[in-house]
């Protein structure tokens, strides 16, 4: 198994660390390199992944921490699909152990993971060729969080961004240590299945850039210099971060989504009250509109248009002729998954035992891992 080989720059601090200018270049540098690196990496899929899917074996997943919405079809259930398609072996994990690193209990974390399985299958991922599991039914793969522990430092946990960013969501609770290791249970989740690549978006590079400096720094401290672990790629996705209805970032906590699940009438009243501006001409102005922009940003994405196009044909249309573009996009484009979704729906078994399958291929991958760690570890009693 290969994939993209380059330098790999040092594991990058939180940006609001860096000082002015530079800080910012270093930044953009960083993120040019994992660009380039993603779109050599996509070319490679295209061509070879039929032949060898375990050479781009990949790992991405949700926590089930509610129902999935327009954001996660737009920024990877179609992806995912698409990826499966062209011959990727794919791992999904339901993350339910990460369910509580920010808040006090599991929830409704039954039906939760009941609905992610229904959307995953809905959005066209075949259990055959996906494996999809949840964190907490694989033993082994948190086991690995224990020597995975000991190669990253404290200083490096606590200037992730992503764990500054959930404390700071948090409402000033204290930080746990399952938020603070959070980027080590995304390492295991990665390594455990020799992961080759993982879609990212911009922001979740750092989380990438540490799982890599795990793998090197395991191979390197305990494994001889042996490479037990590859040091996984990120693809990164082409689709912007995308606003909630409210014109504040999209979030299932602040119910300013359009869930896959909910009805083509429920989506039309979500649009409706979603926040637009008094300017009768539509124009495509991301900092100078950007409720509006993103309203057309979705529009553009499901239809295949750019923003400016859809922009242009609604012109004169107001705030009302650009909401209904946007709720027909939303309703046309779902309109299958959601047909499918109901279908299977009424098989909560057939639901049931994808999972219990997939959990039981994710255990033997995890199973495996563990026994060449500990073996490299002088750990095989």
């Amino acid at each position: 198994m290969s994939t993209v080989t380059t330098t790999e720059p040092p594991v990058p601090t939180d940006p609001s660390s860096s000082a002015g200018p530079a800080g910012d270049a270093e930044e953009s540098a960083t993120y040019a390199v994992s660009r380039d690196r993603s779109a050599v990496l996509d070319a490679l899929i295209d061509e070879h992944a039929s032949e060898d899917p375990t050479r781009f074996r990949m790992l991405t997943g949700d926590r089930p921490t509610g129902p999935l919405h327009i954001g996660h079809y737009l920024a990877s259930l179609r992806n995912r699909a698409r990826l499966q398609d062209k011959g990727v072996e794919t791992f999904v994990v339901i993350a339910d152990y990460q369910v509580i690193t920010d808040r006090d209990s599991v929830g409704e974390i039954g039906a939760n993971v009941h609905g992610l399985v229904l959307d995953y299958l809905a959005a066209g991922l075949d259990p055959a060729r996906t494996t999809i599991f949840t964190h907490s039914a694989v033993p082994a793969l948190n086991q690995l969080m224990l020597p995975f522990l000991s190669l990253v430092t404290d200083a490096e946990l606590r200037r992730n961004p992503t764990v500054k960013d959930e404390l700071a969501l948090s409402g000033g609770r204290p930080l746990s240590g399952l938020l603070l290791t959070y980027p080590v249970h995304q390492a295991a989740d990665i390594l455990f299945c020799h992961s080759r690549i993982v879609p990212v978006g911009r922001d979740q590079l750092p989380h990438l850039e540490l799982t890599r400096a795990i793998a090197r720094r395991f191979n390197t401290r305990y494994a001889a210099g042996q490479s037990v672990f590859p040091e996984p790629e990120a693809l990164l996705s082409e689709v912007p971060l995308l606003l909630g209805t409210d014109g504040t970032k999209m979030s299932k906590s602040k119910g300013n989504v359009i869930n896959l699940r909910d009805t083509a009438d429920e989506t039309a009243a979500r649009i409706r009250a979603a926040r637009t501006d008094s300017e009768r001409r539509i124009t495509f102005d991301p900092n100078g509109r950007p409720a509006v922009a993103n309203l057309l940003t979705i529009a553009g994405l499901l239809l295949d248009e750019s923003p400016e196009a859809v922009a242009d044909r609604i012109g004169d249309g107001g705030a009302q002729g650009l909401k209904r573009v946007v709720t027909e996009a939303v309703n046309e484009t779902l309109a299958e998954h959601r047909a499918r979704r109901a279908d299977l729906a009424r098989d909560p078994a057939y639901v049931t035992s994808v999972l219990h399958e997939g959990n039981a291929r994710a255990c033997e991958v995890a199973d495996r891992t563990l026994a060449t760690v500990r073996a490299v570890m002088g750990m095989s009693y």
